[in-house]
Formats: C-alpha cells, structure tokens, sequence
C-alpha cells in the first residue's frame, strides 16, 4: 500500500472507520474513497458495485458495521444479522470482481464460544456456543470472515480478517439503549454529576471481565497489518489486558469526577464471564497497544465535552 494508492474506508463515519480515516491522512495516504450512507447504501449490491467500479479501488478496509450492546442486540436480531450480511456480502463480492489489491475484514471478539477459555486464542472460533445476547451480530461476522476465506481459496482474493476486542475512542456512540459499556457508563456519570445526583445504577454484577482498545490504536494496529500480513487466519487485536466492569466504572467515575454511589442492578443480564483475547499472534507480527485506558478514558472523556451538541446519544 503506497501513498498514491486508492484506498477505500466502508463506513468511514463511524468509530472505527473515521480512526483509519484519521491514521491514514496522518502517515500520508490522501487518496482517499469515502461516501457516506447517502452517497452509496452499502446493503445495495448495485450501488456497491458501482462504486466500486467507477472509483476502482486497491485497499480497502471494512469498518461499516451494525454494532451495538446487550440491550441494542437482544431488540433488533434482525437488524443486527441481516444489514452486516448484506453489507459484508457486497463489500466482499465487490472486491473480488472489481480486482482490488487487498481487503482487511473487521470481525469482532464477540465471535468466539461464551465460554472459550482465556485468553482467547484464533483457533477457538466455532468450538463452542455463542453468547445469547449477542449471537445475531456475531453469526454475522463469522460469515463475513468464513467469505473472506472462501474468495482466498477459491480467487485468490487477498483478503485478511481482524478480531478487535472491546473500542472506545472519539465518536463513540454514547446512545444508553445502543451503545457498549464504557461510553454509556461516561455519559451516565457526567449526567449524574451535572443533576447532582447521588448514585449511578450499572447494568449486571459488575463482575464480568473485559479488555477494551482505543479505536486509534486499533487503526494502527489496521494499517500495520494491511501492510505486512497476507494470511487467511484471523488475528487478534487487543491489549491481552483485562478488568471488572465494576472496576472499569470506578475508573470512569474518577476521570469524570462524580461523587456518588455505584449501584449494581442484577436482575440486568451481564454477558459473557470473561472475554480476553490472547493477541499472541498479534505481537509476532510486530504490533503492541500504546494507548492506556486511563489515558484513553480521559480523551474520550474530554471529546465527549467538547462535541456535546453532535454526539450520537
């Protein structure tokens, strides 16, 4: 991937997509194909593929995705399996019969079995059941994945697949019925601290263990690999670090400076027991996270501030 080449960001408003968008201009790749959902819906087979004919692509990275937490996901199954299929499906089609150069697939650690052991190692996908709360979004992805695969075998399409762990960042979506734990809990301590009220109620026994990545580590961690991986096994990307959600919430109400109480509603469901992924892999290939979560939780906090009147909430 050269400076000049044409890369493609499907999905380049959202978390993820606008961090690779950010990294890319950063390392100096300006040439770059961004529409937005109105310039080119993605669940369109025919507005996809001329897309990608007209603008010819050679890299492209696939950031576009319906993603959403436990409450999102056990409302809307049907959203969450059959717009990241379609979307997936054509960005995937798209690129084998366009020529591109090479496709990086965003998966999900939410793909592998509820009780996998930990950490989470590749080899573990499809060796056991899913998490309930969660299976349409994942089903979906291992298809997405299982496709790349397949185009490899059967073209010789260039396709790699990423597992990223738990992403926060800058445009989170701070939604409480749509978004994941850490910024939901953000917003729920800045509303408490700026009501005065005296206690935060948190979904689940606060017991759960979680890793979470900033979103621009993980844009690193994509244009690295982009360059230097051409496997078809999945890799991995994560800290391999992991904490409570509760101790997550004591980290959160510290940085935005709430004074109250943490109360834990059990009769909420909590997900998975643990979900630590064994980035292994990810190191011998020559990546490691830099960002730490207290240093993360800070500048989400602070872009959170600073862009109160067009966050997705």
């Amino acid at each position: 991937m050269q400076h000049q080449s044409r890369i493609l960001v499907a999905g380049y408003r959202g978390l993820v997509g606008s961090a690779i968008v950010r990294r890319l201009r950063a390392e100096g790749f300006e040439n770059l194909i961004l529409r937005s959902h109105g310039e080119c819906d993605l669940e369109n087979q025919g507005a996809v593929f001329k897309l990608f004919l007209q603008e010819k692509p050679e890299f492209v990275f696939m950031a576009a995705a319906k993603v959403g937490g436990i409450l999102a996901n056990s409302s809307y199954p049907v959203d969450f399996i059959r717009s990241n299929l379609m979307v997936q499906n054509n960005i995937i089609d798209a690129s084998h019969f366009s020529g591109v150069q090479k496709l990086l697939f965003l998966g999900s650690s939410c793909i592998y079995p509820k009780l996998a052991p930990q950490p989470i190692k590749e080899e573990y996908l499809l060796t056991g059941d899913l998490e309930p709360t969660n299976e349409w979004y994942a089903i979906a992805k291992i298809a997405g994945i299982k496709m790349c695969q397949a185009y490899r075998a059967q073209y010789g399409l260039n396709a790699i697949s990423l597992m990223p762990t738990n992403l926060y960042g800058p445009g989170d979506n701070f939604d409480l019925n749509a978004s994941h734990v850490l910024p939901a809990l953000l917003r729920k301590f800045h509303e408490a601290k700026c009501s005065g009220a005296h206690e935060v109620v948190m979904w689940g026994s606060g017991t759960p263990r979680r890793e979470f990545l900033h979103v621009d580590d993980l844009a690193d961690a994509c244009i690295h690999l982009m360059q230097v991986y051409d496997s078809p096994e999945i890799v991995n990307v994560g800290t391999g670090e992991d904490i409570t959600i509760h101790e997550l919430a004591e980290q959160v109400k510290e940085v935005v400076g709430f004074k109250g109480q943490i109360i834990q509603d059990t009769t909420k469901p909590d997900g998975t027991p643990r979900k630590l992924l064994d980035v292994s892999r990810l190191h011998q290939l020559g990546w490691r996270h830099r960002i730490t979560l207290v240093e993360g939780i800070r500048s989400t906090y602070q872009w959170f501030l600073e862009n109160q009147a067009t966050v997705r909430a």
